[in-house]
């Protein structure tokens, strides 16, 4: 994502941000970003009545700049498309104020985004990362069977399907194994092509195709054959980019061939301590961590909204060891009060507290784990018991916008 301009007082979180998505991962940014009651500015096409002096109408499409008070948004993670309804919020001579309409924002067309409720500190977190213009994937994994492939771009916040691939492939039969073998050669070469083509090698630097791992998964022996026909690919047409890449490769077994199978295995300890470099790696560690002491029940770690507001309340989630998860799905919230509600706990803990936080995306496996546990949870620096009592009746019931009790 672009930031073209920005005028944003740090103080009282008023102004704008000018943005420019250029990558289907920006889109997702943008819908993190956008939330009801924003104010939001781009390219729009309207049909507009116009009436002749001879009392006939005729109506045509036009391109205007609107301003909408934003009411819902649509995000499509496939197609990586955006769609933002609101009311006409700016005096236009075409729209009438206050009439409905849904903007479609698109790669390579601007928006200017200013808050309704003012940049807080999680938003401005998340427009800092959205235009970190260095971060790409982290991660390229291919789950793959017999005449089928899954191509994956794993980023920091969500595994997107680049393509899928279906060649038939004869089954193996006595006195016909050469039928089969030249179907998976065919396969193999259609595959690491197409993965070619999306990582875009002859683009990049050999240094950057070293320091960007493959996973190759798959049943059986597959991956392994697969990453032998790279081996002899890449030996044949000499191409260095794809030499370069080879030491990255990543070769893990897999129950099937169908993307959900990623997360049985990016969740395994071998293959997450080869990918430890990665982002989504880490935070899978630190789930697995968490997890661990859970099962130690001594009291370091805690998970639901009430039980981890105590912890923090007490100081236990601070320096030396304290970690915040939280998942990014809670500032998604479309009550007011309950967005704000996790933003100052997250100020508390990285400010006050001194200790770590980590918002985790919940389009990947480790923020699904964490939706599971209420949506935030957190390692304790020293043990507390008993948060889960009720404390004289004075907590509401979890998960229905209960005040959190300072």
């Amino acid at each position: 994502m672009r930031l073209l301009k920005s005028q944003i007082e740090q103080k009282t979180g008023s102004g704008f941000a000018t943005l420019l998505p250029e990558e289907p991962e920006d889109m997702w940014h943008a819908y993190n970003l956008i939330q009801e009651n924003d104010r939001i500015r781009a390219k729009a096409v309207r049909r507009v009545a116009k009436e002749s002096g001879a009392g006939s109408v005729s109506s045509q499409r036009i391109t205007l700049d609107l301003t909408i008070a934003v009411t819902s948004t649509d995000f499509d993670i496939a197609s990586g498309q955006m769609h933002v309804a609101g009311r006409v919020a700016s005096e236009n001579e075409h729209v009438k104020m206050g009439q409905h309409h849904t903007l479609d924002l698109e790669l390579n067309r601007k928006f200017t985004l200013e808050k309704g409720d003012g940049w807080d500190s999680v938003a401005l977190e998340m427009l800092k990362e959205a235009c970190e213009t260095e971060r790409r994937a982290e991660l390229w994994a291919v789950v793959l069977g017999e005449g089928t492939a899954n191509i994956c771009m794993i980023t920091e916040h969500q595994t997107i399907l680049r393509q899928k691939i279906e060649v038939a492939v004869p089954r193996k039969r006595k006195g016909g194994v050469d039928g089969h073998s030249k179907g998976m050669d065919r396969f193999f070469s259609t595959t690491l092509s197409t993965l070619l083509r999306h990582m875009d090698l002859a683009g990049s630097t050999a240094q950057q195709a070293k320091t960007l791992p493959l996973l190759l998964a798959g049943p059986g022996f597959i991956a392994q054959a697969f990453l032998t026909y790279i081996r002899g690919e890449a030996t044949r047409t000499t191409n260095k980019p794809l030499l370069a890449m080879i030491p990255s490769i990543v070769v893990a077994h897999a129950s099937s061939a169908h993307m959900h199978s990623l997360d049985e295995i990016l969740s395994s300890p071998a293959i997450t301590t080869k990918l430890s470099d990665t982002k989504y790696a880490r935070e899978t560690a630190l789930m697995d961590k968490f997890l661990t002491l859970m099962r130690h029940d001594d009291g370091r770690a805690w998970y639901g909204p009430r039980e981890v507001e105590r912890a923090v309340d007490k100081g236990a989630v601070g320096r030396g060891g304290g970690v915040l998860m939280i998942n990014n799905a809670l500032f998604r919230a479309q009550n007011v009060a309950e967005r704000r509600r996790w933003v100052t706990l997250v100020d508390r803990v990285r400010e006050v507290e001194g200790g770590e936080v980590r918002v985790l995306s919940s389009l990947h496996e480790s923020g699904k784990r964490l939706e599971g546990l209420g949506n935030v949870a957190a390692i304790l620096t020293y043990p507390l018991e008993d948060l889960d009592e009720e404390e004289d009746g004075v907590d509401g019931v979890d998960g229905e916008g209960d005040e959190m009790i300072i």
